[in-house]
């Protein structure tokens, strides 16, 4: 992880401790900690990014307030039958990426890749499988907040892609075709969604036996 991500991090974490506080905040006092610690927090990601600190600031720290979680997003693989992958050409940085986005609220996540798919090339399709969860901080994501990403295998039965409002374009490419200029983390993503079309569901190892756990919620009797 670059120290710039590692800033957006340590930023994330703090916004996330500020809107905890804030919702359970018993007195004017503790609310005003609150928003001093999500002040902080949007400034150390206004530092650690490349656009113009009070931007990222205010993005930061107006919208997340009742933001406890990681994001979540949701990126769609689609097939055609010569085994390419459909990505779309992003209006914002005119680079090329799996279609999807950060999941909206109401529609589940399999509904929600598939408006996403929809709404950036065009195409209907039905979710065949979860290729995999990945925590964006681990695959060379740009972002100030952690991103969950959840990527389906979506079985179509066109595959004439065309860009909506959000894409100037959207286009089938090989493994060993793909475009140059592609969005950051996608490289590593598309990558490994080429080898998991063959294997099982990806998520991020991990395991807790060496691990140093909160002990707050547990019995004094239970640290061995």
């Amino acid at each position: 992880m670059s120290l710039r991500q590692e800033l957006f991090q340590i930023a994330d974490e703090i916004r996330g401790v500020a809107s905890y506080l804030n919702y359970f905040a018993k007195n004017i006092h503790s609310r005003e900690h609150a928003h001093h610690l999500m002040e902080l927090a949007g400034r150390l990601a206004g530092l650690a990014s490349d656009k113009p600190l009070e931007a990222v600031r205010e993005g930061f720290v107006d919208g997340s307030w009742q933001h406890f979680s990681p994001v979540i997003a949701v990126e769609a693989v689609v097939l055609n039958p010569q085994g390419e992958m459909l990505l779309i050409q992003r209006s914002d940085s005119q680079r090329w990426a799996l279609p999807g986005g950060v999941a909206e609220i109401g529609p589940t996540f399999s509904e929600a890749v598939l408006r996403e798919l929809w709404e950036e090339a065009g195409l209907r399709g039905q979710i065949k499988r979860l290729l995999g969860v990945f925590d964006g901080r681990l695959w060379q994501t740009d972002s100030a907040w952690q991103l969950v990403y959840l990527i389906y295998q979506i079985e179509c039965r066109e595959f004439r892609a065309t860009p909506g409002v959000e894409t100037i374009g959207a286009g089938f490419f090989g493994r060993d075709t793909l475009p140059t200029q592609l969005h950051p983390g996608h490289e590593v993503r598309i990558t490994k969604c080429f080898e998991l079309l063959n294997d099982e569901t990806y998520f991020d190892p991990a395991d807790s036996f060496q691990s140093d756990l909160p002990m707050l919620q547990r019995p004094t009797q239970d640290s061995k």
